[in-house]
C-alpha cells in the first residue's frame, strides 16, 4: 500500500466526523444551524455589490449600507417598503453622490431597500444616456 493511500485513509474519520454538523456564527455569539433556512444576523452590512440578494437580520437587529457614487453619477437617497425596517441616524457622512443609510429591523416581516443612479456621468456639453443603475435588497426579519 502506498504511503499516500495510508495517509487519506487515516485523514477520512477526520472529515467525516464534521459532516452534518455544519453552523454558522451569526455575530452574536449564537449559532444557528445552515440548512434550516437563512442565517439571521444581528448586524448586516450592504454595498452596491449586493443588488437583488435577499438577507435576514434578527428582530431588533440592525441595517447599515453604503452606497459610493460620484458626483457625476449619484446614488438617489434610499427608500424602504414594508413595514418591517424602521430608519435610524446612520452616524455617517455621505460623501458626494454616495448614499448611506442605516435601518432597525423592528418587526417581522420583509422590508425592501431600493436607491438608482445614472449609467452615464452627466456633464453639459458631451454625450450622455438614458440608462438607470437599479440597486435592490430585500430583507427578511425574523424573531428568535
Amino acid at each position: 500500500m502506498r504511503r499516500t493511500t495510508l495517509l487519506a485513509l487515516a485523514a477520512t474519520p477526520l472529515l467525516l466526523a464534521g459532516c452534518g454538523t455544519h453552523t454558522s456564527s451569526t455575530g452574536s455569539g449564537k449559532v444557528s444551524p445552515a440548512p434550516g433556512g437563512p442565517v439571521c444576523r444581528n448586524a448586516v452590512r450592504l454595498t452596491a455589490a449586493d443588488s437583488g440578494r435577499t438577507v435576514c437580520v434578527a428582530k431588533g437587529g440592525e441595517v447599515r449600507l453604503s452606497l459610493g457614487g460620484t458626483k457625476e453619477r449619484p446614488w438617489k437617497p434610499v427608500t424602504v417598503t414594508g413595514g418591517a425596517l424602521k430608519a435610524i441616524n446612520s452616524g455617517l457622512v455621505v460623501r458626494p453622490g454616495g448614499a448611506e443609510a442605516a435601518y432597525h429591523a423592528s418587526a417581522s416581516g420583509t422590508g425592501k431597500l431600493t436607491s438608482s443612479r445614472p449609467m452615464c456621468a452627466t456633464a453639459p456639453g458631451q454625450m450622455s444616456c438614458k440608462g438607470i443603475q437599479e440597486w435592490t435588497v430585500t430583507v427578511t426579519v425574523k424573531s428568535g
